[in-house]
């Protein structure tokens, strides 16, 4: 008898952390390493944010909370729901845990039965199917295409449901192609939910102010509110405010669930950290203007990645209209050989080609459950990312 659990065999380590912990090893072996791996803002958290901590340490805010979050944290999320998203909710629909990936974590735990099915479209966040697959459920792949800018359509998403289908899980804007659904895309794929009363959504709104080209963001139960007592909106202050290591993530939805989820989270890591907390309040509450100067200097960053890598022969990218990624297809080089006689077979093979000959570490389209693409985090400098493309292109030319 195994001592391990029999899920963990249809479980694999996270790739986008792997690929990062290789690059770092290989920096710290002396390689001039550019990593383009890692989906977190390079700013630092803005200074009334910090402060805010601070003070919540000298005023000795340093013990246990409640398990599903401070009061006044609740209510600033409250408060930022309708602010911008028009949405109402009362403190217990509320649930504030250690990161956004917690909150989709136990909301899959409290709701997922052996055999339930859980429709994910691809590309997909990389940890989306292996949780489903923890948690005894089964994902449910919908392929989108790089021609729709990797959005599924709601004929594709209907022809996914089962009576064993639980929950829609729906990304926008998207990790890894950074593309984002409009309001008349969401009404339209709201209208196939209407349909299906069974199916649930879990919204991940996480990349919500990362948003380009004067789109408006819009969450799917704004758009049409009779899914609002069937949806879980995720989200968080990590990427908006550049709180990674802050680790404080929230979810909004029916009282039901949220009870449920925060009785998992009083058994697991019960409640987040009390400073996190205390700054997460400043940064709902105070001044805004850090998310519209960041937004500002992403965007432009993402134009400048975009155009050097279509300048590649053999690569093609898509303008993504959200987040901090570009997803490009690398299918033009398949087939081609490397200096050292080896044949690029794949995404995974060219990933691992530019690590060795650009020393960029970039993540395989397969993780994502996209063959043929790769994944570039633009959450760097502007000469960092001019470098990265410059090296990008001289591993490509070499190629024959």
């Amino acid at each position: 008898m195994s001592f391990l659990a029999s899920a963990l065999s249809n479980v694999k380590p996270s790739p986008t952390i792997a690929i990062s912990m290789k690059a770092a090893e290989l920096k710290a072996s002396g390689k001039d390493i550019i990593s383009l791996s890692m989906g977190e803002p390079d700013y630092d958290t803005p200074n009334n944010i910090k402060q805010a901590a601070i003070a919540a340490i000298n005023k000795g805010d340093t013990k246990y909370t409640a398990v599903d979050g401070t009061a006044a944290l609740k209510k600033a999320v409250i408060a930022k729901f309708q602010r911008e998203n028009n949405l109402e909710y009362k403190p217990s629909e509320i649930c504030v845990s250690t990161g956004a990936k917690q909150v989709i974590y136990n909301a899959l735990v409290a709701t997922i039965n052996a055999g339930d099915e859980v429709i994910i479209p691809a590309p997909y966040w990389v940890s989306y199917p292996d949780m489903v697959l923890l948690c005894g459920g089964t994902p449910v792949i919908v392929d989108s295409s790089e021609k729709n800018n990797f959005k599924i359509s709601p004929t594709a998403l209907e022809e996914k449901i089962t009576p064993k289908t639980k929950w829609l899980i729906l990304n926008s804007p998207s990790n890894p192609t950074g593309s984002c659904y409009s309001a008349a895309e969401l009404k339209a794929l709201a209208d196939v939910l209407v349909r299906h009363p069974h199916v649930h959504v879990m919204a991940d709104d996480i990349y919500e102010h990362l948003i380009f080209d004067d789109l408006k963001f819009a969450t799917i139960c704004e758009v049409e509110p009779k899914l609002k007592d069937r949806t879980l909106i995720v989200n968080g202050v990590s990427k908006a405010y550049s709180m990674t290591g802050w680790r404080i993530g929230y979810g909004a939805g029916p009282e039901k669930l949220l009870k449920a989820m925060s009785m998992i989270q009083s058994q697991s890591t019960s409640s987040p950290c009390s400073i996190s907390q205390a700054a997460a309040v400043e940064a709902l509450n105070g001044v805004q203007d850090y998310i519209n100067d960041s937004k500002a200097v992403f965007q432009s960053r993402r134009d400048m990645v975009v155009k050097m890598l279509n300048k590649i022969d053999g690569i093609n990218c898509n303008t993504p209209n959200g987040a901090f990624y570009v997803f490009p297809s690398c299918k033009g080089l398949f087939g081609k050989k490397t200096t050292a006689g080896k044949t690029i077979e794949n995404d995974t093979d060219f990933a691992a080609y530019l690590l060795e000959e650009a020393l960029v570490a970039v993540v395989p389209g397969v993780a994502f459950g996209a063959p043929d693409f790769f994944r570039i985090s633009y959450a760097a400098s502007e000469e960092f990312l001019q470098n990265a493309m410059n090296r990008i292109a001289e591993a490509c030319n070499k190629l024959k």
